[in-house]
């Protein structure tokens, strides 16, 4: 067993420490390969076996969420606990946070866990969101309809992602159907929110204070999953600083240590925030090629107590998702001048995310 008990949570973690990381998806696989950049270890924690996380960390646990002895051993192997997914159970989380820190901290997972929470965590910070409001059932449903009016999107107040978890009512007599959609799960009726495009912040705070943001990417969904991000996205010099002042405002008032993304709607009324996610972010893989510093290392950094990297860009990027099928291109996309990351996934499935291709478009202007 490691010192963990009686780790000084103030100082930095030394090379040769071990990060524990929850959920053994492709994000900690890469926060794992970062991490070995640093001469730091990690231990993997994810109920499902074979994750893409697993075969680059120097040990991995296999066990449910609710298998105390396996999380007690988990935490008295590592010296700081982090995440890659939002939707680790509170009462896993409760008795990891007895043994040993966890970064970032409980909070920013309780708001982004809850999309009723965030929203309103949002507006509280003076933030403009899409208007909003719960539903549990027809009732609430018709009235927050009546509110906001269609069309509208249905969604869950938590677990979704890449579109799932949602239902567009774009006439009221398609509530019904919607709402059977949520198989009962408690949801949030959002207002659509009229934009040109959603540009997102990879933001950084350290144990510090210290607050690092990349510059905000454009970014292109198809069919509820991200596709492309580019940098730089179509910003004014005024939208761009304050996409950067918003984030950081945000990692602020959360006293957060890590990397955060947060998603962005361009209106002619301003930016509006869609949603926020307390972990690297899908939209942040351009910086593995277009920055000295990537978002991976920047949240290794962050959660080790080591001061913050210079985020700077050096070169335009274009970052495409291979999704499903798309990873079959890959000979073809070894040929041209592109970074290649794969995520080690065995079976290619429709909406699977196999990896990512990042494009240098030019050095920075």
């Amino acid at each position: 067993m490691t010192e963990t008990l009686t780790l000084d949570a103030s100082k930095p973690l030394a090379p040769g420490s071990t990060i524990g990381i929850l959920g053994g998806g492709q994000l900690g696989r890469m926060l794992a390969l970062a991490a070995a950049r640093l001469g730091l270890k990690c231990h993997v924690y994810d109920p499902a076996p074979d994750g893409p996380a697993a075969e680059v960390c120097a040990a991995s646990t296999t066990a449910p969420w609710d298998d105390e002895a396996a999380l007690r051993a988990f935490a008295g192997a590592v010296d700081v606990v982090t995440y890659e997914f939002e939707n680790v159970p509170a009462a896993s989380l409760d008795l990891i946070e007895s043994l040993v820190p966890i970064r970032p901290g409980r909070r920013a997972l309780a708001v982004s866990q809850d999309r009723i929470d965030e929203k309103q965590f949002l507006q509280d910070l003076g933030l403009t969101t899409a208007p909003f409001a719960a539903v549990d059932d027809a009732t609430t449903l018709d009235a927050a309809l009546s509110k906001i009016g269609a069309p509208a999107i249905l969604k869950t107040r938590r677990f979704g992602y890449d579109g799932k978890g949602q239902a567009r009512i774009m006439a009221a007599d398609e509530a019904e159907t919607a709402l059977a959609e949520m198989n009962g799960a408690p949801a949030i009726l959002e207002g659509f929110v009229e934009f040109s495009h959603e540009v997102s912040v990879i933001g950084a705070r350290g144990l510090d204070g210290a607050v690092a943001c990349f510059d905000p990417g454009e970014n292109r969904h198809q069919d509820g999953i991200l596709r492309e991000t580019t940098v730089p996205a179509r910003l004014s010099a005024a939208q761009r600083t304050d996409a950067v002042l918003l984030a950081a405002r945000i990692l602020t008032a959360l006293d957060y240590v890590g990397v955060m993304g947060v998603e962005l709607f361009v209106t002619p009324q301003g930016l509006v925030v869609n949603e926020i996610a307390p972990r690297v972010h899908n939209s942040g893989h351009w910086t593995q090629d277009g920055c000295l510093i990537d978002q991976f290392e920047q949240h290794i950094r962050a959660v080790a107590g080591w001061p913050l990297g210079d985020g700077a860009r050096h070169s335009d990027v274009v970052m495409e998702n291979l999704i499903g099928d798309d990873v079959d291109r890959v000979p073809q996309i070894a040929g041209t001048q592109s970074a290649i990351h794969l995520y080690g996934k065995a079976e290619a499935r429709p909406g699977r995310k196999m990896g990512h291709v990042n494009r240098l478009t030019g050095p920075v202007r």
